[in-house]
């Protein structure tokens, strides 16, 4: 793969990046007008999704930090993406083009004050793997085979102004409007920089594995206090092979069966017991090991519940609550889901929006047992995404919607749905975290 040898750090720099791309956007756009006058509207709308999702992507790789995250969040919304950007955009997962050797060399002394050679007793300059905030390099030291995770540079410096870049796509994409919009990229922003602190990675990595090393096979690598800084982790290096690629040739049920339970109770324990989950459930942060183990990886994106928001949103995941009118009317005002100032056709169509989506998102957490395996049900949740994301109803209504909470919790049950889906786990015990 080709490596970097530079990234963009200024504003003007990362600016005039997005801007480019724009550019090749609205070629795009001229390309598909052209092909209407050839094509049906599906053909024409295809490559159109293909080329933008290409050159949006292509530009975002070379900017890592913010941008290429934003993406990568958005690969995890299967139902709402067209498929050509579900597909790109989830290479920012785990499989961007690295940094080149001279200048892993170059950050990592200017983050730690010394070059790898003094640190490690072997160093391999070349990254094994890179996502959208840092890559990650095989280094030993004492007979043991280290992971180390180095940011890449002027990543942490340019959140706010990646993001104020950002902001007017994402205004348009999801229909947000009203004084108070504010807070979701506040709540995005808050994230991102915490994600960029590796110090505070290290202490949550430290505290989740305390909390969940009793779970049944899920394992976690040790954290290197003394060889990590800021911008720079040293762990365990941990074999085995991306929850991804274990999916793409599994044919032993046992083992997926084995392994969604693991990461099924990994998470409702997190979520119903620690009130503070790892909202950042994508493939490239899971190892399969040979031994057929989840191996969780990367607690930088950790984000915790408060009681206001964890007591109504579970109560509304009861098909007693879905189905009581007044309750249920309750609970949406209690998420800011339904707003004191909508109007009478803005309540009855998110209140129908919202019964909806509850009544089939929910039905996994109302069973003793679920089968993550049924494309029938993941097929209605793709439905109901697309009918939503065409609906021209929608588009009049204000999209400012839900407690801030919502963006990393929705973004975590998402996540985690998608992935008990890739493995097809079948029989998992919906309770089980509860008798570990």
């Amino acid at each position: 793969m080709k490596t970097i040898d530079k990234i963009p750090t200024s504003k003007i720099q990362r600016a005039s990046k997005l801007v480019q791309t724009g550019a090749k956007v609205g070629v795009n756009y001229l390309k598909y007008y052209g092909d209407k006058l050839t094509k049906t509207e599906e053909e024409a709308k295809s490559r159109l999704n293909e080329n933008n999702a290409e050159d949006i992507y292509d530009g975002l790789k070379k900017l890592k930090g913010s941008a290429l995250k934003v993406a990568q969040m958005l690969s995890m919304e299967k139902s709402i993406l067209p498929q050509a950007y579900v597909e790109k955009f989830s290479l920012a997962q785990f499989s961007v083009p690295p940094l080149s050797a001279p200048l892993v060399i170059k950050t990592f002394k200017k983050y730690f004050g010394k070059l790898p050679n003094e640190i490690y007793d072997t160093f391999n300059s070349t990254s094994v793997n890179a996502a959208s905030i840092g890559q990650v390099h095989l280094a030993e030291k004492d007979g043991k085979k280290l992971a180390v995770k180095i940011q890449y540079p002027g990543v942490a410096d340019s959140i706010s102004s990646d993001l104020a870049m950002v902001k007017p796509i994402a205004i348009q994409m999801f229909n947000i409007k009203g004084k108070d919009s504010d807070k979701y990229f506040k709540e995005v922003e808050n994230k991102l920089i915490e994600e960029t602190n590796y110090i505070l990675e290290i202490a949550q990595s430290k505290e989740i594995v305390a909390a969940c090393k009793h779970i049944l096979n899920l394992k976690f690598p040790e954290y290197y206090e003394d060889l990590s800084s800021e911008r720079i982790i040293t762990m365990d290096w941990m074999d085995g092979e991306h929850l991804s690629e274990f999916t793409a040739h599994n044919t032993n049920q046992e083992k997926a069966n084995k392994i969604g339970q693991a990461l099924w109770d990994f998470y409702m324990f997190q979520m119903h017991e620690l009130k503070k989950v790892h909202a950042d459930p994508h493939p490239g942060n899971f190892l399969i090991s040979e031994k057929g183990e989840l191996i969780a990886l990367d607690f930088g994106c950790m984000k915790t519940i408060p009681e206001e928001f964890y007591v109504p949103y579970f109560e509304l995941a009861k098909r007693e609550s879905i189905d009581n009118a007044e309750i249920f009317n309750t609970k949406m005002y209690q998420l800011e889901i339904l707003r004191e100032d909508d109007s009478p056709e803005e309540l009855e169509f998110f209140r129908s929006l919202f019964h909806e989506m509850l009544s089939l998102f929910t039905q996994p957490l109302q069973s003793e047992t679920f089968d993550f395996s049924d494309p029938e049900f993941f097929g209605k949740i793709t439905e109901l995404g697309q009918k939503y994301s065409k609906s021209a109803e929608l588009r009049k209504m204000n999209g400012n919607r839900g407690s801030k909470h919502f963006i990393y919790i929705n973004r975590t049950f998402f996540g985690l749905y998608n992935l008990m889906f890739d493995l097809k786990a079948q029989d998992i015990k919906i309770n089980n975290y509860k008798t570990l």
